[in-house]
């Protein structure tokens, strides 16, 4: 008889706020600037579907991250009532407390408000230091705005991680590191500039070009290296104990809540009403109590996990309920190898047969041996790494075992 481990506890958190300034010209993501009436009907929809997630899910929180948008775009009363609102219903991250900010709205006073309501951990927009690079970008923010903004955060005692971004024409990327570093950060997120269809940079036929995005791939990871931070995930570096412990949730496969507008979030597969145990979870869904030894692998009709997507904002707003993507066994395990394979440190094959009632290394024995053999990938008992070549093509990679699948 097979149970699965995997944790009917659901304890991290994502929340979306989609408010912005103004719209970046390589942002794909679900943003709009805001009007009037717009932020109070989110604020108030959102305390809403907190409550119902906290009564549809056992939720034990060790990491909140409000991302965006820009969430520090909120103003005081509107961030604090979204804060109360997440703890009132659904607590507070016991390991982390994430805030998206942007530089342009930091203060010494705003960052005490943002400590007060429980925030440990600014992630911080910077994208360059460097001007030129930054009206490239189309960001609100000066790199001195940026500085300032870092240095005041680190001063309130918050863990920060800034962002940059790589591969953007005429960016004096050493510099951009060298500043960023110099401030005192403990994270850096790099991450490659992607033209994504439907942006203003699309419109304007921009382009990256692949050589550029393979150079500034590399030579951010020896600047970086070379600067004391580890590379532990394909596009995240941090000092000793700086890791984000909420984005390791997501690449190690946790269920996690997505609260707001186009979240996404990564469920058990049968809601659990408060209160309720795991016996009456598995007993009122399709989620399997066991498999039998004369049939121990799960059917595609076996979901291990729910996959949820919310509308963007207008029809969330109007009730509209979120799409659900029941995730079975060999999905939950090509996208836990995706996610996995973004560490640096990999993932345990042994492991992940047990948490999802499939062979791993029998099933995909064929991916697995050919994307050895390029070397491409690296396995060492059961622990599955990527290497530097693999991460570069990692969508082929995962291709394979999808193909397989």
């Amino acid at each position: 008889m097979f149970a699965s481990p995997l944790d009917d506890t659901v304890r991290h958190l994502y929340v979306h706020v989609p408010f912005c300034p103004s719209i970046c010209p390589y942002c794909d993501f679900h943003v709009l600037t805001r009007r009037a009436g717009m932020v109070e009907a989110y604020l108030s929809k959102l305390a809403e579907e907190a409550a119902r997630l906290a009564q549809t899910y056992t939720i034990d929180l060790d990491t909140v991250y409000i991302g965006g948008g820009t969430p520090s775009f909120l103003r005081d009363s509107e961030i604090r009532a979204l804060a109360e609102a997440i703890q009132k219903n659904l607590g507070w991250g016991r390991q982390e407390n994430t805030l998206e900010i942007n530089p342009g709205t930091v203060s010494p006073e705003r960052s005490a408000h943002w400590q007060a309501l429980g925030f440990d951990r600014a992630s911080v927009g910077v994208q360059s230091l460097d001007d030129a690079t930054l009206r490239f970008l189309g960001r609100t923010h000066s790199a001195e705005q940026a500085k300032a903004a870092v240095s005041t955060l680190l001063g309130a005692g918050f863990r920060v991680s800034g962002d940059l971004i790589t591969a953007v024409p005429k960016q004096p990327l050493e510099a951009d590191i060298a500043g960023l570093v110099g401030l005192g950060v403990g994270h850096i997120s790099a991450y490659t500039l992607t033209i994504e269809s439907g942006t203003e940079f699309a419109r304007r036929g921009v382009q990256v070009h692949e050589d550029d995005e393979r150079a500034g791939f590399e030579r951010t990871e020896e600047l970086l290296t070379a600067a004391g931070f580890e590379r532990y995930e394909i596009s995240n570096y941090a000092r000793q104990g700086e890791q984000s412990r909420h984005n390791l949730s997501y690449w190690t496969g946790k269920t996690y809540l997505g609260l707001g507008p186009s979240a996404a979030g990564h469920y058990p597969a049968g809601p659990m009403s408060k209160g309720q145990g795991s016996k009456s979870l598995r007993a009122n869904s399709a989620f399997p109590t066991s498999f039998s030894t004369h049939n121990p692998q799960p059917t595609t009709h076996d979901p291990l996990t729910i996959r949820r997507t919310n509308p963007h904002l207008h029809e969330w707003l109007a009730g509209t309920e979120g799409k659900d993507l029941p995730i079975d066994a060999e999905e939950y395990v090509t996208d836990a190898l995706f996610m996995g394979l973004r560490l640096r440190s990999g993932l345990d094959l042994a492991d992940l047969s047990r948490r999802s009632g499939l062979e791993v290394q029998e099933h995909y024995a064929a991916p697995l041996a050919q994307n050895i053999k390029r070397g491409l990938l690296t396995l060492e008992g059961s622990q599955l790494r990527a290497t530097p070549a693999g991460w570069w093509v990692l969508n082929r990679v995962i291709g394979d075992f999808l193909n397989q699948a």
